[in-house]
């Protein structure tokens, strides 16, 4: 999970330097961060499902395969075109990783608070790997270049596939759905047309032709999934789960969550970088408050979610974040380095609080078999979250300059903080705490208890 998470992030410190290396604007740069996330999202619910056929353990080792030759091959990439398609392989490899985790825990926790500090845990690992990505590629980056930041992937995967031959059992699910193969190209359909229109619709003009194509194509490619998971006995998203209010504000709070940290990432790192004319390492260590912050929340918000319940956390997470977008909504050249650093370590708070309860919220009340894809569905909204936010976060700074890029942020830290008050109203949605067992009064044993029953 380590691994997944840092490689969402451990590029964004490194764009300007790979935009000089290898000669492209902010547009081709985004898309080497989202062809990553937006590939790994599409293909999440499907490599789950195929770890239940054929077993986790095999599809995990195959995915730490595939994600290492696809480092290999971003690390010596020539040209734009091959390090985006290598990102894209390396997404596939990441997609079987991801729901391996989440399954195995959800499934060896039975006990409601056991699997919420479980989840803690998960979160806290995953949390921190995603804000310690710019310190690390920071520090890669300022010893051996921006492809150190791939190369580095290479011995951890040697080392992750000895210790699964070593320690992990091989296990299936106890119930294997077939594949629904319609349903997942529409899906990346879905994916890659609506973050291609986000990259792409500053270039080509939201109202001219080709963007209208667009959204015609998205709306059609969306009706078209939803048709074919609604006739499909066993689909590939299980649309059933989105009647349930708490499942659906749980998907759009990871959403949104995801959304705040990837603009925060890319709108800091272009601001130190190109403003400021930081160095990547010293953008990177910028971070280190955003990085402490969720590191040291993520399990404490897993042990508040198993004793209160998901609420508090999640009021936690989005007054957190809100506080952080709106200290650097009146950025500038000037604005003091102090109140940045506030800033990232507010937003790395409220990251941290609001992993565990918004995963426990989603998968909570299901039993294990609907609880696997529950948790699926919520990882492909992190991810789709993390390309939007690059997306929205490049639109941004792509055509502005040096002097004015500070001004240019502003809207994107006015949606960190809606992001939070968004969360504000999932605190709402989720429960207010776990389910506790009646406590007897006393001198109220079974034969009174069974008299009142009559």
């Amino acid at each position: 999970m380590f691994l997944v998470g840092v490689d969402t992030t451990i590029v964004n410190v490194g764009l300007p330097e790979i935009g000089r290396g290898l000669d492209v604007g902010t547009r081709g740069l985004e898309w080497i961060v989202d062809a990553y996330t937006v590939v790994m999202a599409g293909l999440l619910i499907a490599s789950g499902a195929l770890s239940d056929r054929f077993g986790r353990r095999r599809i995990f080792r195959y995915g730490l395969v595939v994600f290492g030759l696809a480092s290999l091959a971003c690390a010596l990439a020539p040209s734009l075109g091959v390090l985006v398609a290598a990102r894209a392989a390396q997404g596939i490899g990441a997609s079987m990783l991801s729901p391996v985790a989440l399954a195995i825990v959800v499934n060896a926790m039975p006990d409601p608070r056991e699997r919420a500090r479980a989840i803690g845990v998960w979160a806290s690992v995953f949390g921190l790997s995603m804000a310690a990505g710019p310190v690390t590629g920071g520090a890669l980056i300022a010893a051996f270049g921006w492809r150190s930041v791939f190369w580095i992937n290479v011995p951890v995967v040697v080392v992750a596939l000895v210790l699964v031959a070593v320690f992990v059992p091989e296990s299936r699910g106890e119930r294997v759905r077939r594949l629904d193969l319609p349903g997942q190209v529409l899906l990346t359909a879905v994916l890659c047309l609506s973050v291609g229109l986000l990259i792409e619709g500053p270039r080509i003009g939201w109202t001219s032709p080709s963007a209208f194509a667009g959204y015609a194509l998205t709306a059609a490619a969306t009706a078209a999934f939803v048709l074919v998971e609604l006739r499909r006995g066993e689909p590939l998203m299980d649309l059933g789960l989105f009647r349930r209010p708490p499942f659906v504000t749980a998907v759009l709070g990871a959403t949104a969550v995801f959304v705040a940290l990837n603009v925060t990432l890319l709108l800091n790192t272009f601001h130190l970088q190109h403003t400021r004319g930081w160095t990547p390492l010293a953008a990177g260590a910028a971070t280190l408050p955003m990085a402490l912050g969720a590191t040291l929340c993520a399990p404490w918000s897993g042990t508040l979610v198993g004793r209160l319940g998901p609420r508090r956390p999640l009021l936690l997470a989005g007054g957190f974040t809100a506080a952080g977008g709106l200290c650097l909504v009146s950025l500038d050249r000037d604005t003091s380095v102090s109140l940045i650093l506030l800033a990232l370590l507010l937003i790395g708070i409220g990251f941290g609080f609001a992993n565990a309860p918004l995963t426990n919220t989603a998968v909570s009340g299901l039993p294990p078999s609907r609880a696997g894809v529950a948790g699926a569905i919520t990882s492909t909204a992190r991810q789709f979250g993390a390309a939007v936010g690059i997306a929205v976060a490049g639109g941004l700074v792509a055509g502005a300059g040096r002097v004015d890029l500070a001004a240019e942020t502003r809207p994107g830290w006015l949606l960190v903080s809606a992001c939070g008050l968004f969360l504000l109203v999932a605190a709402r949605a989720a429960g207010p705490g776990p389910a506790r067992p009646a406590r007897r009064r006393a001198g109220q044993g079974p034969a009174r208890l069974a008299g009142k029953g009559r």
